[in-house]
């Protein structure tokens, strides 16, 4: 009996939750990446290690011309305030894809760019300080002249999306005539309400095609928070996970006294050529280069999550599908590329920008020239140093670390630990398929891996220039930074829950919810499976400290994402719970199948974080099936945000929630 079935006969049978956890009466972990389709172009004849790969905290791919930092007498003076007026366009760019005849082929995508900084994807680097008051302007320039231009993705139409909402329909107003809905979300950013690019702030290329909550394109965005590495990218309801497909992300670095990025830095941090930025997805490409999303029957995963699942979407139209595994790796928009080093330190802030791959990272020294693992070396140790939202209090030294959706990483690794005239290989050891907590069977024979898999190696660097005489003063074992955790009392405790079940057309649906009855603004009593129009049921209080223990009853991991604020890993533990099936009321008045959880148990003592990236100040979090993950969080802005899953193709499909700080809905 497979994974799947054992979980529906387990749920049929009364058992109130299976011995691995694995809650629900439905899952997606059998699924994995389909072989190549027809039409699509092939991993296996893609050159591996030969484009040079962008760095995004290069100068000259940063915005704006204004010194960030100014060094007098020394002492360290921060810039105050910049402004930026950034266009979203379409724009032709190469990847190093090539034909069958070895031709280089062009993609067209989506980026951001200024009138100084051509569009480019990933976009330009956003690079600022602590406290510095940044005002941009996005602008929604995706036509030709005043025509809209279609979307490059097939876009489905039966999800809660921008234009789906009944005054949008009953207006007729579509991508043709409006065009693609579009709002930019600087993730992990400390802001106000307004700025905070709330999927229905919305906006289109015509002024009647505005989100319902949509206030302006100008945002204004104070950067009240610690040096980190952010980033930015679109967030429209229902259409996130395509207009990033499509190009529409970038970096976003928060600078301080502590982490100026400049070469005397106090904590003898790699920087200037030295530091780089590199923004990790996945894509499938058509035979001419064009992006591929699948949508339609045979494409691949079809199969899997929807005939596999019986599930019936209207014909002839595209559908979402539950998850996306590309098969091609690029690194700041280039597949497979490299980078040339020197003997020394490297401090590299990572971005998984992928849809729903989640990856286990080591660094692998083979020979020169080399593009597999046949002869390489063990893992190499390197440093955590940061994560999401800023540094560790102190560096970790690990051989692997786990690297979820939405997540970043600041790691610095030591070239000269690796002979000179070597190539070191990034590798990712996780599969092509739906994570649950362990490692997949990687042989081909099993169906989860693609079958000309080249996923498992990201990029390379080739140790081959010659050592520099800047001083190289990185020595983890005295890096100390002024990161502390949050020591405020608890003002509140709450339970949610990730649940996982069917549309209307029996698609495949993961959705929030709450764990225990709670009352909503509206004074209503609800549990379990809620979708995102429902009324707010998280609404802390303006200045609370939380914590929420956030349920897993699905069968797979999800990176979960809360919006405004930054929060501390407290610890995780196994449960059981009975699953009651309950109807869950669609956008459309369409019902779905959900869950709602009783009887919930505890299994053992909670164990605080393994993982060195959950050390540190955190906006993202993994959360294990069958395990209740608990965060800790102040809430010091008031107004509306979101938290949601992080698996871009989830949230699109309303594994998202609002939620409310201080009075109001």
């Amino acid at each position: 009996m497979d994974r799947r079935n054992f979980l529906k006969y387990s749920i049929s049978a009364g058992i109130a939750g299976a011995s691995t956890g694995l809650l629900n009466g439905y899952g997606i972990s059998s699924a994995s990446a389909a072989p190549l389709g027809v039409g699509l172009a092939d991993p296996a004849i893609q050159p591996l290690f030969t484009e040079l790969a962008p760095n995004a905290l290069d100068p000259s791919f940063i915005f704006g011309k204004e010194k960030r930092v100014k060094v007098k007498k020394n002492k360290l003076k921060l810039r105050k305030k910049s402004k930026h007026k950034i266009n979203i366009q379409q724009i032709v760019q190469q990847t190093g894809l090539v034909n069958a005849q070895g031709q280089r082929l062009s993609t067209t995508v989506w980026g951001y760019g200024s009138k100084k900084a051509p569009a480019t994807w990933p976009g330009r680097t956003f690079e600022v300080n602590t406290n510095e008051k940044v005002k941009i302007q996005w602008k929604n320039m995706l036509k030709n002249g005043t025509t809209p231009l279609p979307h490059l993705l097939p876009v489905d139409e039966t999800l809660h999306w921008c234009y789906s909402l009944a005054a949008y329909k009953a207006a007729g107003i579509t991508i043709a005539t409006d065009g693609v809905p579009i709002v930019t979300h600087v993730h992990g950013s400390h802001v106000d309400s307004p700025s905070d690019g709330n999927p229905e702030y919305f906006f289109g290329v015509t002024k009647r095609s505005r989100g319902p909550r949509w206030v302006s394109k100008k945002n204004r965005y104070d950067n009240s928070q610690k040096a980190g590495t952010l980033w930015y990218h679109d967030h429209g309801l229902g259409i996130t996970r395509l207009n990033v497909y499509a190009g529409l992300a970038g970096f976003y670095i928060i600078r301080d006294a502590e982490d100026t990025g400049l070469q005397n830095n106090p904590l003898g941090l790699p920087a200037g050529p030295y530091e780089h930025a590199y923004a990790i997805q996945d894509r499938m490409f058509k035979q001419n280069g064009d992006l591929f999303f699948p949508a339609f029957p045979g494409d691949p995963g079809y199969a899997d999550f929807i005939t596999g699942e019986g599930a019936t979407p209207p014909v002839g139209k595209p559908t979402a599908l539950a998850e996306f595994f590309g098969d091609h790796m690029l690194v700041n928009g280039k597949i497979w590329p490299k980078a040339d080093v020197e003997p020394r330190n490297y401090r590299f802030r990572l971005l998984n920008g992928c849809d729903s791959r989640f990856m286990r990272l080591r660094f692998r020294a083979v020979p020169m020239g080399a593009t597999d693992f046949t002869n390489a070396s063990a893992p190499l140790p390197f440093s955590v140093v940061g994560t999401d939202q800023g540094l560790l209090a102190t560096p970790a030294s690990v051989t692997e670390v786990d690297f979820l959706p939405g997540e970043r990483l600041d790691v610095v690794f030591d070239f000269s630990s690796v002979a000179a005239g070597s190539r070191v290989i990034v590798e990712n050891i996780l599969g092509d398929s739906p994570f649950g907590g362990d490692l997949p069977n990687l042989d081909p024979a099993a169906g989860e891996v693609f079958a000309n898999r080249k996923t498992d190696r990201v990029m390379a660097f080739d140790i081959v220039q010659p050592l520099s005489t800047v001083p190289d003063n990185f020595n983890p074992a005295t890096v100390q930074t002024s990161y502390l955790a949050n020591t405020r009392p608890v003002n509140k405790v709450r339970k949610l829950g990730l649940f996982e079940g069917k549309d209307e057309f029996g698609r495949l649906q993961p959705m929030l919810g709450t764990a225990e009855p709670v009352v909503d603004v509206t004074g209503a009593t609800v549990s379990g499976t809620l979708p995102w129009h429902m009324p707010i049921t998280e609404n802390p209080n303006l200045g609370d400290t939380e914590i929420w223990e956030i349920y897993n009853a699905t069968v797979d991991a999800h990176p979960i994402h809360v919006h405004l604020v930054h929060f501390d890993v407290l610890d995780r533990a196994p449960f059981t719970a009975t699953t009651v099936p309950q109807p869950v009321v669609q956008h459309d008045g369409a019902i779905a199948n959900g869950f709602r959880l009783e009887n919930i148990v505890v299994n053992s003592a909670a164990t605080t974080p393994s993982l060195a990236t959950e050390k540190g100040p955190k906006d993202m979090v993994i959360a294990y099936p069958g395990e209740v993950t608990r965060i800790k969080m102040t809430f010091d802005k008031p107004g509306r945000f979101v938290w949601h899953c992080h698996i871009l193709s989830h949230e699109d499909h309303d594994m998202m929630r609002p939620m409310h700080v201080g009075p109001g809905a």
